[in-house]
């Protein structure tokens, strides 16, 4: 039996164990000991060269395997577009900044190859920065399929705020998505993560950017042809069902004498919004100033009007 005379004290839990007590008790060296340690833990022993998981240049590793199948452009994908997931994102500078996000420039490359493509990042910004102008109107037909977030967003809550930053980034997603599968000249979507969207940039490979259609001075001849450009490309939109929502010579880009649509966050489903034609003759109207005050017939915009409402089935 015990002799519970012989009282033997607890060890102190003041006291931690060193490294000398470990290694005493494993019967190890002390070198030995850390190896093991650094080993399990990653430590990198002293006077060498800490390793990391940083990439070998630019700011971060490609974020392309970040998205999902259903968060990546439409495919084929385009030969430029750099898939590899060795590949590094270096941030070239700002672009352009705005009311609800910022652009800027990202080189995608596959170190050690020649690999390598220019991209615009449009981020869009957290609720407290962020102004969706005349959101509402533009949402009309537009819902989320959880009733709690549509109450949010309803009641402007923080979350709701937050909802209808997501609902902006992934709309402008899913607006280019289905305008490049339709034909319209829109800058192709490469991916989407958060509310970061990558697309291709327009401009020239030094990275300068496209200009706008309100900095260009067209010669008579040049006008008409940029005018046709836009009737077929809003055709197009019409067909599929939408018009821009927010269309002017400011969000209209001209790259080699082609013109682009961009900036299609708010783009209204025409059929769905019961405000879907007064968006479409509004379009038309803004955009069509410009361009009668610089010499069109103004017969010509009102015509278009009228054809973008039968394509959209609006009359």
């Amino acid at each position: 039996m015990p002799n519970d005379d012989q009282f033997q004290p607890m060890r102190s839990r003041g006291r931690a164990r060193t490294r000398e007590d470990r290694a005493e008790t494993a019967g190890r060296s002390l070198d030995t000991t850390f190896a093991d340690y650094a080993a399990k833990y990653g430590l990198t022993p002293p006077g060498e060269e800490a390793v990391t998981d940083d990439p070998p240049y630019g700011d971060r590793w490609t974020t392309w395997d970040d998205s999902t199948a259903g968060q990546r452009g439409p495919r084929p994908y385009p030969d430029w577009v750099v898939t590899e997931l060795g590949a590094v994102d270096t941030e070239l500078g700002i672009l352009k900044t705005g009311k609800e996000a910022d652009v800027f420039l990202v080189e995608r490359s596959v170190p050690g190859t020649r690999r390598a493509t220019v991209m615009a990042a449009k981020r869009y910004r957290d609720p407290k920065h962020r102004m969706f102008h005349r959101d509402d109107g533009y949402r009309e037909g537009r819902r989320d399929r959880e009733s709690r977030v549509n109450r949010a967003m309803a009641k402007g809550s923080a979350f709701g705020r937050e909802a209808v930053a997501g609902q902006w980034a992934h709309a402008e997603f899913a607006a280019l998505t289905a305008l490049w599968a339709a034909g319209v000249a829109v800058p192709y979507p490469v991916q989407i993560v958060g509310t970061e969207l990558l697309m291709q940039f327009i401009g020239d490979d030094g990275g300068s950017a496209a200009p706008r259609l309100a900095q260009l001075r067209p010669d008579p001849d040049e006008l008409r042809d940029l005018w046709d450009q836009l009737a077929h490309n809003l055709s197009l939109l019409a067909l599929a069902g939408y018009a821009h929502g927010d269309l002017s010579a400011y969000n209209l880009l001209v790259h080699d004498g082609r013109l682009v649509v961009i900036d299609v966050p708010q783009i209204v489903d025409v059929v769905g919004n019961p405000r879907g034609r007064e968006f479409l003759d509004r379009d038309v109207r803004n955009v069509g100033g410009w361009f009668t005050a610089r010499g069109l017939d103004p017969g010509h915009v009102d015509a278009l009007s009228e054809a973008l409402a039968r394509d959209a089935r609006l009359a």
